[in-house]
């Protein structure tokens, strides 16, 4: 009897030996599980990107920034960006991000009209998040030219008092093209000034400046000044130039005539007969009289040419008949 009780004891003992360690190998299991790492998580700086408003044919970039804020290393293994006028650059891929550790790239707006835009990037990685979006989103505006004149001072040099001198110069866009849809004239002397070559509305382009003539007809001697505005559909209408130039006095000419005396005895004077010349002798018309073989003109036109006679006259007041011609008598311009 003794030895059976001792036996069963035996059993028991063992058994509970087993259930021990059972119930260790569980506990031992669950420290394990508690000390998994977390895993990666890649977050984006600034979550959306707004580049606001830029004008169309320009291009405004801004810096984005990616960071692990998770507990264990992740890679990012793509990138990509949708959307009209955007583009990415500066990532490098494959790329390895430690717990806290960041990369950076640059994301461009580029529009080539003006209104609202809007796209994403897109990043993939093997973090907790595998696919992190990036809103987009901008607005263009169209773009206005700019109109301006070479050379900002024109100077139509010295000319002469009654007559005209030209200088040309030319409209220039820049930005976008501009309609120029008049000019007009103030300042000091604007009535000695004219602007010619121009037919309004006249479109200049960034490529293809238009040319226009400055005129300069000064009406008295000495330095003249005027300003031209020009008033576009540019940023910066109306827009303008300066006008200079000096006139000059006229130099006095005056034509001397001479003859050969009548051979008539009862001669007392002479009577002289001028008439513009273009391509032939125009009217003549009596200018003077002399009572020798001499006569001189003083009033004469500078870039003019004339016709003259003489008659001879004698003591009744009677004129022989006229003379022979001279013809294109040319006075200098100036």
């Amino acid at each position: 009897m003794r030895q059976k009780s001792l036996r069963f004891v035996g059993v028991l003992v063992v058994l509970f030996a087993l259930a021990a360690l059972i119930g260790c190998q569980g506990v031992s299991v669950g420290k394990q599980d508690a000390q998994t790492p977390a895993s990666g998580q890649l977050t984006a700086t600034p979550a959306n990107v707004n580049f606001g408003s830029v004008q169309s044919g320009m291009s405004q970039s801004q810096s984005e920034t990616l960071s692990n804020s998770g507990g264990s290393s992740l890679t990012i293994s793509g990138g990509t960006i949708n959307g009209t006028g955007l583009s990415m650059s500066g990532l490098t891929l494959p790329v390895t991000l430690s717990p806290g550790q960041t990369t950076t790239f640059s994301i461009k707006f580029s529009p080539e009209s003006s209104g609202s835009y809007s796209g994403s990037v897109t990043i993939s990685s093997n973090g907790s998040n595998p696919n992190l979006t990036i809103s987009l989103s901008g607005s263009a505006t169209a773009q206005t030219g700019q109109l301006s004149v070479t050379p900002t001072t024109i100077n139509a040099g010295n000319v002469t008092v009654g007559t005209s001198g030209t200088k040309t110069a030319t409209l220039n866009a820049t930005g976008a093209s501009v309609v120029v849809s008049s000019v007009g004239l103030g300042g000091t002397n604007p009535t000695e000034f004219a602007i010619t070559g121009l037919s309004f509305p006249v479109t200049v382009s960034t490529s293809q400046p238009v040319s226009f003539t400055v005129k300069y007809a000064p009406q008295a001697s000495g330095g003249s000044s005027a300003i031209a505005s020009f008033v576009s559909n540019g940023s910066n209408s109306p827009t303008t130039a300066t006008l200079t130039g000096t006139g000059v006095a006229a130099t006095a000419h005056s034509v001397d005539l001479s003859w050969n005396a009548s051979t008539s005895s009862d001669v007392v004077s002479y009577n002289i007969y001028r008439a513009n010349y273009v391509s032939s002798c125009g009217s003549y018309s009596k200018i003077g009289s002399s009572g020798n073989t001499t006569y001189t003109d003083s009033s004469v036109v500078n870039g003019q040419a004339y016709c003259y006679e003489a008659t001879a006259v004698n003591s009744s007041d009677q004129e022989s008949t006229d003379s022979t011609p001279i013809t294109d008598v040319a006075v200098p311009s100036s």
